[in-house]
């Protein structure tokens, strides 16, 4: 899974949430299987040991994949995970509501993967919460609608994998989810890794990348 940051690099971010007038949006960028939530999860965990319980918390883009039975209907089912299969329209509006509603408890969805399925409310953004990392594969996709993403996060970091690593953390998880190893090689092949190269090619606008790089601009 993804490298977790130094504590040099996690100070130098807490210093700029200390900065910030109100909430930080990090973003926690990178393909399918790089380790987003790894990365995203020790950066929470890091922050709340050194502010208190609730300074830090993870907004996963998973929690806003449309159900299975909507990808059913637009017959999306096989590629769920690309861009088209999420509802980007209701994470932006939330990611604003995070950006602006200071002074109220915030519920973020989650998402199971053991049943491939969101979790409503899993996740409480707090009034105490001051930096909110939020992970997933396209927040710097240039597309429209996804590119309203963007400028609503403070700055974004990219988890780097090289590709043989990444396919093989894909066919590892296909498989954990219950496919025959035919099923888990397409669906690596046809659907992830195409993800994948989407996703890629929008590293360069991240302003650091784990573990290629690991100082911040």
């Amino acid at each position: 899974m993804g490298a977790p940051p130094d504590d040099a690099v996690v100070q130098q971010l807490l210093e700029s949430v200390d900065r910030a007038p109100g909430r930080y949006l990090l973003g926690i960028v990178g393909p399918p299987g790089a380790g987003k939530s790894t990365v995203a999860a020790a950066i929470e965990d890091s922050a709340n040991a050194r502010r208190g319980s609730e300074f830090a918390a993870v907004a996963p883009l998973d929690g806003f994949h449309l159900p299975n039975e909507q990808l059913d209907q637009l017959g999306l089912r096989k590629v769920k995970g690309a861009p088209e299969t999420f509802d980007v329209d209701g994470f932006a509006r939330l990611l604003e509501r995070v950006r602006h509603e200071l002074d109220s408890t915030i519920l973020w969805p989650g998402f199971n993967r053991a049943i491939e399925a969101t979790v409503p409310g899993a996740i409480a953004i707090t009034v105490k919460t001051r930096l909110v990392v939020c992970e997933g594969n396209y927040l710097l996709l240039d597309r429209p609608r996804w590119a309203e993403v963007r400028p609503l996060l403070d700055e974004t970091w990219y988890v780097d994998v090289p590709r043989f690593l990444l396919r093989e953390r894909l066919l590892e998880r296909a498989r954990a989810a219950g496919r025959t190893e035919e099923e888990a090689v397409w669906h690596v092949n046809e659907n992830d890794l195409r993800n994948a190269e989407l996703v890629e090619a929008t590293k360069s606008a991240a302003n650091l990348r784990f573990p290629l790089c690991s100082r911040r601009p």
